[in-house]
């Protein structure tokens, strides 16, 4: 494969921006090149007149350039187990208890504590008050500070942070009672009251009314004295940007505000944790956080991150002591040579801290999944004998994945589209063993493929069906997954919240296979946690020997190792076809789709996926949508933009794309066909949760694959593309690729030097610190 030799080299583009679906809730990501200027928070459109823009639904926001943050994925967490086993101990009133003994009061202790967990996750909570460790001995420090009982700076010292040891290994967990599956629930909205009180304040304050609904759901019922109170309260409604915010404050609030007080300062930092959330990380450098404070004419940043603190919006975690390798493990100095480095130790310990900032929401959830995976790991019967179906595995990376998964409580598995038969295998041999197992997939698309391949049609669900209830094996009385093991495909697309509510709910002595392609674009969500399982070596790693085969899986696979390759495709599975502007760009993918591919490949224009950069643009993919519906569904659009037999894709929820096709609309709202499934997207949630799909993003393709596949690379895409956006693009084609480029020396640039986005998370280095599973 050639490039033509013009063009710019590409700035690194945020992994995930662009595909915060169209939901109508907080978007933010940023699916168009790195220099738009638009802001990707948005749920859609903002416009109107006053202080706040008016969230129409649409996706134009969305389009924005990808912000780039300072990544670095660490943290550190104190013995909150290992504490309460202490406890535990010495409440039992005995002077010496045995080491099974001892085991045992650990065991319950941490019993309790994770139902404590639990059980205070069914209703509303005040912030932070979920934590343990760390994040509790933090809050409880900042309360002190709030009550007067001590100053901000004995706990607080960001130009020298004070880091705090790293946990000692944990006891082995308690036996699991995971808690009831999600129930489900009606969406959330606002009582006409509320609403009418919020529309009364934003009146007040020269925002739109239109605001009044989202943020009644946002803020609550007590929402407009919340914002009459803080109207800085206002940026946490989904679209409000805070210049907006800052203008509504002014109107209500007069000169009693400036750019330091405490209320805008608190609700900024959360608001820049939010929108680093919605590019994946869990976490931000404490630097990064006042430099973007500083960036809104906050004058004192450091102090606006105390007081953010302070008042439990964020909380602070270190990480980093053990890297400085200045001190034994009890803390005494190994030698005298060690402790007279003096000044060049003290240095290096120093850079090697790094104070983090983070919500609880992602705290807990990391914790949570920590500690679940490491359960796993030591609630598994490592003797198992599966030397039988074994045997019969189809190839070598599939006998080795059984035989792992016989002897481990988690494994990972990674490789491209051929290594999926290898889990496939894994399952049919557990079947074979009597065992109950099941595969997970991201998508519908995959769930299908999985099933073929396995044999057996219940052998595969979507993840979000099953932790929803509407498919798989159901639960036990302790609300448990009834499963043995549990293979989830398509792990590298696992946020955090997501994979925590997993693995909760899996019971003692499950197994769990993580499998996936490492050369994907990320989860839509925060963190990594593919990527984390396998960097914290937490477990088994098998990686296939299986490659894809023909042209396309050579081009990907060298792609997957930074290098863009000319490769032979005597039967034209990959065809490039250079273009000189956008124009040409939208013109010739026309023509592809609609003639060419199915004249020249045998693959018809509805087998055909076109896949794009961003949504905006000259030759994003509405532009692109608009020109394919032309020529191949032309038509009115007069059920709000939409026609029968239109492409579409329903996003019901963030990161989660359902393709279909328009069936027809009523007064009930627009009527889809998903795969054979009938689903009704209500009147008042189209606009925001459906869109045409003869072109989509890479984002909105992972986890799906067609029959052949048109990547549309215009001039103005250089800046957003990297070499997971470029891996997963192309890969999206069975039988065909057809590439048109317009990015000449830009795309081989991109493979060789421009990587994934690193994401800042905590999970690495809570696994890290977990007990392997030989101790005791």
């Amino acid at each position: 494969m050639t490039a033509h030799p013009r063009g710019e080299a590409p700035d690194p583009a945020a992994e995930n921006e662009e595909d915060r679906e169209e939901t109508g809730t907080p978007a933010a990501g940023t699916p168009g090149t790195a220099d738009a200027a638009a802001d990707a928070t948005t749920a859609g459109d903002t416009a109107g007149t006053g202080a706040v823009a008016t969230v129409t639904g649409t996706e134009d926001a969305r389009d924005a350039g990808p912000e780039h943050a300072q990544d670095a994925a660490s943290a550190e967490e104190t013995d909150a187990e290992g504490a309460g086993a202490q406890e535990s101990k010495e409440d039992s009133g005995t002077a010496e208890l045995s080491e099974a003994e001892a085991e045992l009061a650990a065991q319950r202790e941490l019993r309790r504590r994770i139902e404590q967990r639990k059980a205070e996750k069914e209703g509303p909570i005040e912030a932070g008050a979920k934590l343990s460790g760390p994040a509790a001995d933090l809050l409880a420090a900042v309360r002190a500070v709030e009550s007067g009982e001590k100053p901000g700076t004995a706990f607080f010292d960001s130009a020298s942070p004070a880091p705090a040891p790293r946990r000692a290994p944990a006891p082995a967990p308690a036996p699991h009672r995971p808690s009831p599956g999600p129930r489900p629930t009606a969406p959330r909205s606002a009582s006409p009251e509320a609403a009418a009180s919020v529309a009364q304040v934003l009146k007040e304050g020269g925002a739109p009314e239109t605001l009044a609904a989202p943020a009644a759901v946002t803020l609550g019922e007590q929402a407009a004295d919340i914002l009459r109170q803080d109207p800085w309260q206002l940026l946490s409604v989904p679209g409000v940007r805070p210049e907006q915010a800052d203008g509504f404050a002014r109107a209500l609030l007069g000169s009693e505000c400036g750019p330091d007080d405490g209320r805008r300062t608190a609700a900024l930092v959360a608001w820049l944790l939010e929108r680093a959330a919605l590019r994946g990380h869990t976490a931000l450098e404490a630097d990064e956080v006042r430099a973007g404070l500083a960036g809104f004419a906050v004058a004192d940043p450091e102090a606006a991150v105390e007081n953010a603190v302070a008042e439990g919006v964020v909380l602070v975690f270190q990480e980093g002591v053990d890297a400085a390798g200045t001190g034994a493990p009890d803390g005494t100095a190994e030698s005298n040579e060690d402790t007279e480095g003096s000044e060049d130790g003290a240095a290096d310990e120093e850079e090697a801290v790094q104070v983090l900032l983070g919500l609880d929401r992602y705290a807990l959830a990391e914790e949570s999944l920590a500690d679940g995976l490491g359960r796993l790991v030591n609630s598994c019967e490592k003797g198992a004998d599966w030397t039988a179906p074994a045997a019969a595995a189809p190839s070598p990376s599939a006998v080795e994945l059984i035989r792992t998964a016989a002897t481990a409580g988690l494994v990972v598995h990674s490789g491209g589209e051929s290594a999926r038969a290898e889990p496939a295998a894994l399952i049919a041999a557990a079947h074979a063993l009597g065992l109950r197992a099941l595969g997970t997939t991201h998508s519908a698309d995959g769930q299908r493929r999985l099933a073929a391949a396995v044999g057996d049609p219940r052998s595969a669900v979507t993840l979000s069906a099953l932790l929803s209830g509407e498919s798989g094996p159901g639960r036990d009385a302790d609300g448990a997954f009834a499963l043995d093991l549990l293979v989830v495909l398509d792990a590298p697309q696992l946020d955090v919240e997501t994979a925590a509510m997993l693995v909760e709910s899996l019971a003692d002595g499950t197994r769990l296979v993580l499998s996936g392609d490492p050369g994907v674009l990320g989860s839509a969500g925060a963190g990594r946690v593919f990527a984390d399982v396998i960097a914290a070596r937490a477990c088994p790693h098998v990686v296939s020997r299986t490659p894809d085969p023909g042209p396309i899986g050579e081009l990907v696979s060298g792609i997957g190792i930074g290098e863009l390759a000319q490769v032979d495709a005597p039967g034209k599975e990959v065809v490039i076809v250079p273009v000189r502007d956008a124009g040409e760009a939208v013109h010739r993918t026309v023509q592809l789709v609609a003639d060419s591919v199915p004249r020249a490949i045998g693959v018809p224009s509805d087998d055909t996926q076109v896949i794009t950069v961003g949504h905006g643009g000259s030759a994003g993919t509405r532009a692109l949508n608009t020109a394919l519906k032309q020529r191949l569904n032309p038509g009115p659009g007069r059920f709000g933009g939409f026609d029968p037999g239109d492409r579409v894709v329903h996003v019901p929820a963030p990161g989660r794309v359902v393709p279909g096709s328009v069936v027809s609309a009523d007064a009930e709202g627009l009527h889809l066909d998903c795969a054979g499934t009938p689903v009704v997207v209500p009147a008042d949630r189209v606009e925001s949760s459906v869109r045409h799909s003869w072109a989509l993003s890479a984002h909105q393709a992972a986890g799906m694959r067609w029959p052949a596949a048109v990547v549309v690379l215009p001039g103005d895409a250089a800046r957003g593309l990297s070499r997971p956006w470029v891996y997963t693009a192309f890969s999206r084609g069975e039988r065909h690729l057809s590439v048109v480029h317009g990015v000449d020396q830009a795309l081989p640039r991109a493979v060789a030097e421009v990587p994934a986005q690193e994401r800042t998370t905590r999970l690495r280095p809570l696994l890290e610190a977990l007990p392997t599973p030989d101790a005791s």
